[in-house]
């Protein structure tokens, strides 16, 4: 099937492109009232990402409103542990909760490998749904947690502000930490291989609560399992090369680490300045990102200043896609993208001459 906007992948390739091209974390989700009105139809978020056809509508969303460049898998960074059987639910207006955390040595122990094809199924039937009705229209996106944000999650048994109980195990009892941390590689890289196969085009590792470690426990515990994945993904499928993107929040002090990770493209977020990263980073990688979310409740002429810095500050040349530097907020109003989408249609042109 002729992919008929390659705009994204020639990016993240650093081939010439026309415009800088766009996608957005979390742009199907629940700042777009078509999106709030198809979950409530589902009967919960992880009924949603059950049902393939309605993962695919929520999917493609996003796409008939704005130009965007990719479309992402709707789907949840927690699926591989809610696969290890740790009870994933979803507690309203709290995130996601584990009812039986992993917190000790035997609890590690007891773990098993899920099989990405067969308990992660209903994941792998949105893809091929998605990529049947995209059509060839723009390439789609996989992605999975890291190692190191799966394990916070495991650990904690929700989402944390001081990681006590992960930080705990990672200082007290580092093998554990290992033994939890490479049985989470091996399983997110046979999800990545099987997203895929399945119809994935380019694969995005989110290391969201990488930036909450020190930087010998970061090198560690975080970068040395998202290493070890990216050498053991599929790197060429249906004739093309499959990028892979790694993002770390808070983790533009580890700019050149991430960088010879193996990966295509570094995620920024919008604490690291483009210009910076570039310097920095060389023609070793692309770039992604990096606009903060909240500049989106700002005016329009507001939004078209930062979208122009941003373009600026990366300057001329290949190898930027342009992002958010973290999810879109559900507070977002839809008509604030739009003027977000139409600054940097007009102004990016200028910067692939």
């Amino acid at each position: 099937m002729e992919l008929r906007n390659d705009r994204l992948l020639r990016a993240l390739a650093r081939q010439p492109v026309d415009r800088t091209p766009v996608w957005m974390m979390r742009q199907a989700g629940r700042y777009l009232p078509e999106y709030r009105t198809t979950r409530e139809r589902a009967g919960s978020f992880m009924d949603l990402c059950r049902n393939a056809e309605l993962a695919c509508e929520v999917t493609l969303q996003p796409l008939e409103r704005y130009p965007l460049d990719g479309a992402i898998l709707f789907s949840d960074i927690l699926t591989i542990p809610d696969a290890m059987g740790l009870g994933l639910y979803f507690e309203t207006g709290e995130g996601p909760k584990f009812r039986k955390p992993v917190r000790t040595a035997d609890a590690v122990a007891a773990l098993s490998l899920p099989d990405a094809e067969r308990d992660l199924d209903y994941v792998m039937n949105a893809l091929r749904t998605i990529r049947g009705e995209l059509n060839g229209r723009v390439p789609l996106i996989g992605f999975s947690g890291s190692p190191w944000t799966l394990a916070t999650y495991m650990v904690e048994g929700e989402s944390s502000k001081d990681f006590r109980h992960v930080k705990s195990m990672l200082y007290g009892n580092p093998d554990t930490m290992h033994q939890l941390l490479d049985l989470l590689a091996q399983a997110v890289t046979d999800y990545l291989n099987a997203q895929i196969r399945s119809g994935a085009q380019v694969v995005q590792i989110f290391d969201t609560w990488g930036g909450s470690l020190s930087t010998p426990a970061y090198l560690e515990f975080s970068l040395r399992y998202m290493e070890q994945i990216v050498a053991g993904l599929i790197r060429e499928h249906e004739g093309r090369r499959v990028p892979v993107i790694l993002f770390t929040k808070n983790g533009g002090q580890w700019l050149e680490h991430i960088a010879d990770s193996g990966a295509d493209a570094v995620g920024l977020d919008w604490t690291t300045e483009m210009s910076d990263a570039r310097r920095r980073v060389g023609h070793r990688v692309a770039l992604q990102g990096n606009l903060d979310p909240n500049v989106l409740f700002a005016s329009p002429a507001a939004i078209r200043a930062e979208v122009a810095r941003i373009l600026d500050s990366f300057g001329e040349g290949e190898g930027h896609v342009f992002n958010l530097g973290h999810g879109i907020s559900q507070f977002t109003e839809p008509e604030q993208v739009t003027a977000f989408m139409d600054a940097l249609h007009d102004i990016s042109p200028s910067y692939h001459r």
